[in-house]
This record gives C-alpha cells, structure tokens and sequence, in this order.
C-alpha cells in the first residue's frame, strides 16, 4: 500500500517537472508577454507572426518594441517593413527613432529613404538631427602663400546642415573640409599682398562660399567664418634665398671646374717643355761626341774647332752683356 502510494507521487512530481519545462520552452518560444504588452498598446500582432519571427531567428523584441513606438507617434509603418530591415542587417529601433523626429520636426521623410540611408552606414537619426539643428565644423589652420611671399595661416568655421536627400552617395566632413581648404589656399595666393587678407578677413568667406563647394556632398553649407587668421614664414625671401646659394653652389663648381683645367694645361706644357729640354740636352751631349769623330775622320781641322769654340766663346759674351743692359734698364725704369 505505500509502496503504491509512493510510486503514484513520483509520477505525479515528475509530470509536473515536465509540465513546468514544457511551460518555460514554450513562453521562451512564444513570447506572451511581448504579444500582451503589444495589444495593452493597441498595436494588434498576431501571436503567429512572433511565433514566425523565432522561426525566422528575429528577435520579436526588436521588431514589436519599435513598432509600438512608431504607433504612438502616429506613423504609420508595418510590421513587415521593420522585420524585412532587420533581416537586410539594418538598426529598426534607429531609423523608427529617426522618422519620429522628422515627424517632429516637420520633415519629409519616408520609411524608404529612413532604412536606404541607415543600410548605407550612415547615421540617420544623427543626421535628422543635424537637418534641424545645423553642427559647425572647424577647420584646422591652412596655410597659403599671397604674390608677396608671405605665408597667411587661416582657421575656418563651416556651419552645415544635413540634406537629406543627398544622404546616399553624398560625400561627408572630410570632402567639405578639403574645398574649404582648398578656397582659402587660392583666395590667399590671389592676393596681391599679405595685408590685403589681414585687412578683410571676410573676403575669404565670400570667395569661398560663392564657389558652391556643398554640390554632391551630403551637406548645405550655411555659412563659412574666419576664426583666426595668423602670419606664417616668408616663403618668398626663404625661396630666394636657396636659390642664390644653389646658384653660388653651380658658381663655385664651374670655377671649380676652370681651375682645374688650369692645372691640367699648365702640367701639359710644363711636361712639353722638360721633354724638349730633355731632347735639347741631349743634342748637346751629342756635340762633343759628334766633334770627336769628326776630328778623328779629318772632316775639319784643329782651326776649325778653334773657331768653332771662339764662336761660342763670343756667344756667351754676348749673352751676358745682355742680360746685363736688360738688368740696368729695368733699374731706371724703377728708379724713374
């Protein structure tokens, strides 16, 4: 008898251990209390399409939570819309976010373009944001050269506002800041003098902002201020500068050059002329030899070569006297 008893309370523990678990993986599957909360808000989901959505693997969540908030906005977005987003990869609870503000802000935007514009990795909400309250972005400082040689180094302000009908495949910040940068380098080298630009710093704003940089950028430019202006190097006297001593360098190595064909000319003839003393002395050591077999062979006399040494004997005399009237004129002269 208690046996019997015993076994009947064991089954009945174990049914309601089932019962329990097969409670719990139900309300995991099917989510009651998201599908309660969505009728308490007058959004009317059918229990199947969550149970559809797990089968799916969509968090329901995800899809009901925006869903209720877009209804008590007053938009008018389905159920399907949002789950077909979330499926493609984009954020339901940003772009419903975004469409009540536009809502708010009595701006036109469609569902459609809302979920192409988040697809695109751009951030919607921020940029709705951004169409009602305008951001300004401030330039580094940028440096242009003016016709007088002087480097001016200007910080810009850029006061933007979203488009929002350019938000895909419009360029971003970095393409605003670059023809902004791009403007005030040509307006300062336009300039006649430095001053000029120091005198009316607007003058840059107004050359730039007439130029229309905003076209096919995500962004309305608003308006383009001059935070600071400053003066930089003389860029004119510096380029000066290295040009004159690169010409003194090239100068320098022409002369250079002279010189040492100089030297190689003089060498040349210096080698020239002791190769012709060289010849010259050995001619000479030629001229005893020369008269000693000639005296020998009887080709001329003993008076011959007596006449012969007179000869040079009066050459000498006549050379030294010369040298020595050369001598006493060049004294005069410098007495003179």
């Amino acid at each position: 008898m208690i046996e019997g008893i015993t076994g009947s309370a064991i089954g009945i523990i174990f049914a309601v251990i089932a019962a329990f678990i097969l409670l719990a993986i139900f309300l995991t599957f099917v989510p009651i209390a998201l599908w309660i909360s969505a009728i308490a808000a007058g959004v009317r989901v059918s229990i199947f399409t969550l149970v559809g959505m797990r089968l799916r693997r969509v968090i329901p969540a995800r899809i009901v939570n925006p869903l209720i908030k877009a209804r008590k906005a007053g938009l008018s977005v389905t159920i399907n819309q949002l789950e077909s987003h979330y499926l493609a990869g984009g954020n339901v609870d940003r772009v419903v976010n975004a469409l009540i503000a536009a809502h708010r802000a009595n701006i036109e935007l469609p569902f459609e373009r809302a979920a192409a514009i988040d697809l695109a990795g751009r951030d919607v909400l921020e940029a709705v944001q951004m169409s009602v309250n305008p951001k300004v972005i401030e330039t580094p400082f940028i440096a242009g050269v003016a016709m007088d040689g002087i480097e001016v180094k200007a910080k810009a302000r850029i006061t933007v506002r979203a488009n929002i009908d350019r938000l895909v495949g419009g360029a971003g910040e970095d393409t605003i800041v670059a023809r902004v940068g791009e403007g005030i380098v040509s307006t300062i080298g336009s300039s006649v003098t430095h001053k000029k630009v120091l005198e009316n710093p607007d003058l840059i704003s107004q050359t730039v902002l007439s130029k229309g940089l905003d076209s096919g950028t995500a962004f309305e430019i608003l308006s383009i201020d001059i935070a600071d202006v400053d003066i930089g190097k003389n860029i004119g006297a510096e380029l000066q500068t290295e040009q004159a001593e690169a010409d003194k360098k090239i100068a320098q190595a022409k002369a250079e050059e002279r010189r040492a064909m100089a030297v190689a000319t003089e060498q040349e003839m210096i080698a020239k002329v002791q190769e012709m003393r060289a010849k010259v002395v050995g001619a000479e050591a030629e001229i005893p030899l020369a008269m000693a077999e000639a005296l020998r062979s009887g080709n001329i006399g003993v008076m011959d070569y007596m006449n012969y040494k007179n000869i040079q004997s009066d050459t000498s005399m006549r050379d030294s006297i010369s040298k020595i009237g050369g001598d006493k004129s060049k004294t005069d002269l410098t007495e003179d």
